[in-house]
C-alpha cells in the first residue's frame, strides 16, 4: 500500500473512532431519572475548571445560575466569576421536545445544542464561539452531565477542535437544600 494513501486511511480510522462513544441509552436504567425540566428549574450554583490537554488547571470559575420553566420552553441564566476576575453572562433558551430530548439556543452557541436524555445523564452537543484574546474560535463541545441525587449534578465537558483534543471542562452543580 503507498504511504499516502495508508496515511490518509490512517487519519480517516482515527478520525472517526474519536467520533464514537458512548451511547446515552447506556445509562438509561441509572437512577435518580434526569428530568430537565426539574433539575435546570430554580437556583442552581456550580464550581469549575478547565483543564488543558496536558492536564493543567488553566481557569478555575463559579457560576450562579436560575432556571425557569413554562411547559416544555425554559430559560437558564447563568452568571460565571473566573478566578482571573473576568464575568461573563450566557442566557438559554431550551426546549424539551420529548422526554429524552432537549434543545438549547445561546448567544454563543453557532446553530443550537442538543441534548439527549437517558436514565441520570443528559449528553450535549454544541459549538460554542468562544472569545480568546482579541479573536473567536468555533469549539467543538461533547457536554456529559450526571444527576447524582435530587440536588448535585457533575458534568464533564471535551472541548476539541477538527477532532483534536483541546482540554476538559468539570463541573459540579448543587441545588439549595
Amino acid at each position: 500500500m503507498r504511504p499516502a494513501l495508508l496515511a490518509r486511511l490512517t487519519f480517516t480510522v482515527a478520525l472517526l473512532s474519536a467520533c464514537a462513544g458512548v451511547d446515552p441509552a447506556t445509562y438509561r436504567k441509572e437512577k435518580p431519572e434526569l428530568d430537565v425540566t426539574r433539575f435546570f428549574n430554580g437556583h442552581i450554583e456550580a464550581w469549575g475548571m478547565f483543564q488543558d490537554r496536558s492536564g493543567e488547571v488553566k481557569r478555575r470559575f463559579t457560576v450562579q445560575l436560575e432556571g425557569s420553566w413554562n411547559g416544555d420552553q425554559g430559560t437558564l441564566k447563568e452568571h460565571f466569576v473566573y478566578s482571573d476576575g473576568e464575568i461573563q453572562d450566557r442566557s438559554w433558551k431550551m426546549h424539551r421536545i420529548d422526554a429524552m430530548h432537549v434543545t438549547g439556543e445561546a448567544a454563543d452557541i453557532v446553530g443550537h445544542a442538543e441534548g439527549e436524555v437517558a436514565g441520570n445523564a443528559v449528553r450535549w452537543r454544541y459549538v460554542l464561539d468562544l472569545p480568546v484574546g482579541g479573536s473567536h474560535y468555533h469549539m467543538d463541545f461533547d457536554d456529559w452531565m450526571y444527576l447524582m441525587d435530587d440536588r448535585t449534578m457533575l458534568n464533564h465537558a471535551v472541548m476539541s477542535k477538527f477532532g483534536v483534543h483541546l482540554g476538559d471542562v468539570f463541573l459540579t452543580f448543587r441545588k439549595p437544600g
